[in-house]
């Protein structure tokens, strides 16, 4: 029997069949402005002729799925002829859902899985769990590790003992990806361009330029020099989708300083935002949100464990999701955390080769694990004791 493993994220959809390789995906649908009523799915964003000022429908709000239209069209899409040609009587679905999920959603989601498409068993399970049995797969020796998902709606920090999560030290940080890509779509519409219905370009310009400072003050005064002594400033060239399908940075030898650019292209120059926006991750409270930073989140977390446990938890702690991708996340993170945490205990902060598929791999080991059988909820399972049986299986 297939297993198919699906993280279902909020941003994008990692899916794959345990025997092969993942696929990142786009989890919603789009509209461009152009053809207003054709509504694309998924990975048909690349058949859209001009993706200026597209317009997102997106199944997930807050972080949960509540939109379950669009979810039905884009798993229609994943699992349909184009993708991934799933035979449902003979498949088994690895899926994934947030941390405290609702249980009116853990309950279409399984309804639609088994009645709808009819799949042979299901197991619905976090994405940190995944990642955690990925984790420890990969380093049987260690006992403890405190993963850091930073994702597209949220931040989550999830401690696990021996594969099992404590639900008592998990915090969430309601800052993410969308978070951050909509602060500077705000940031640059008030003082250059008007930006605000361009996510996808701005997402792609956050995702180019911005990076963590390590030192945030003195990044600052750099960044309001003059010229060349202004080592922070980037001009970034906007596509226009004919002869630019995708903007790119330019490089620091050819920026011109004074006057325009001969080529006449469309021209950002990022200078304080490049740093100031990944900021809020760790000071929300930077833009007026009243919430911790990751750092003291993840503090607060390992406080309120068992004390014998907290050394193995600062040694051990795992980056996953998108946003630990800015360059300087790990350092910085790593150097908040040593001066927060007890200064006889080591400090080991590990981001692994790519924090985005981390958890679809945890699933892919976990397909393949001997007492998968045990974990899932099959059909028959299902039709004989319905939603009860979940609730009793998954460990959510």
């Amino acid at each position: 029997m297939a297993t198919l493993v699906l993280d279902n994220g909020a941003c994008t959809a990692k899916i794959g069949y345990s025997q092969e390789a993942v696929s990142i995906i786009p989890n919603c649908q789009f509209r461009s402005k152009t053809s207003r009523l054709k509504t694309f799915t998924a990975n048909q964003m690349d058949e859209i002729k001009d993706p200026s000022g597209l317009f997102f429908i997106l199944p997930f709000q807050k972080g949960y799925l509540v939109n379950w239209d669009v979810q039905r069209k884009v798993w229609d899409h994943l699992f349909g002829k184009e993708m991934f040609k799933v035979d449902f009587s003979d498949t088994s679905i690895i899926i994934t859902e947030p941390y405290f999920n609702f249980s009116s959603i853990q309950e279409s989601m399984t309804e639609i899985l088994f009645e709808e498409y009819q799949f042979q068993s299901v197991l619905r399970i976090n994405a940190g769990s995944l990642s955690a049995h990925h984790y420890f797969s990969s380093r049987p020796s260690q006992l403890c590790c405190l993963l850091v998902d930073s994702g597209f709606s949220f931040t989550h920090i999830a401690p696990y003992c021996r594969s099992k999560k404590m639900k008592e030290g998990i915090r969430r940080v309601n800052v993410g990806g969308k978070l951050l890509t909509n602060h500077l779509k705000e940031i640059i519409s008030y003082r250059q361009l008007h930006v605000m219905d361009e996510t996808h370009v701005i997402n792609q310009v956050k995702e180019d330029v911005c990076y963590v400072s390590q030192h945030f003050y003195k990044d600052m005064e750099v960044s309001q020099m003059k010229g060349e002594e202004n080592t922070v400033v980037r001009d970034y060239v906007l596509p226009d989708f004919s002869s630019i399908k995708k903007g790119f940075c330019k490089p620091p030898d050819e920026m011109v300083f004074s006057g325009k650019y001969k080529t006449g292209e469309q021209i950002l120059r990022l200078a304080n935002e490049r740093f100031a926006v990944p900021e809020m991750l760790f000071h929300p409270s930077d833009i007026g949100l009243q919430e911790t930073g990751i750092p003291e989140a993840i503090v607060d977390s390992i406080q309120s464990l068992p004390e014998e446990m907290q050394a193995h938890f600062y040694q051990n702690v795992v980056l996953t999701g998108g946003n630990t991708l800015f360059s300087g996340f790990r350092e910085r993170l790593e150097a908040e955390l040593r001066s927060l945490a007890p200064a006889h205990l080591p400090v080991s902060v590990l981001q692994p080769e790519n924090p985005i598929t981390y958890s679809w791999e945890g699933g892919k080991l976990l397909a393949h694990s001997p007492d998968y059988d045990e974990i899932i909820v099959t059909r028959d399972d299902y039709e004989e004791n319905g939603h009860f049986i979940c609730e009793e299986k998954f460990d959510i």
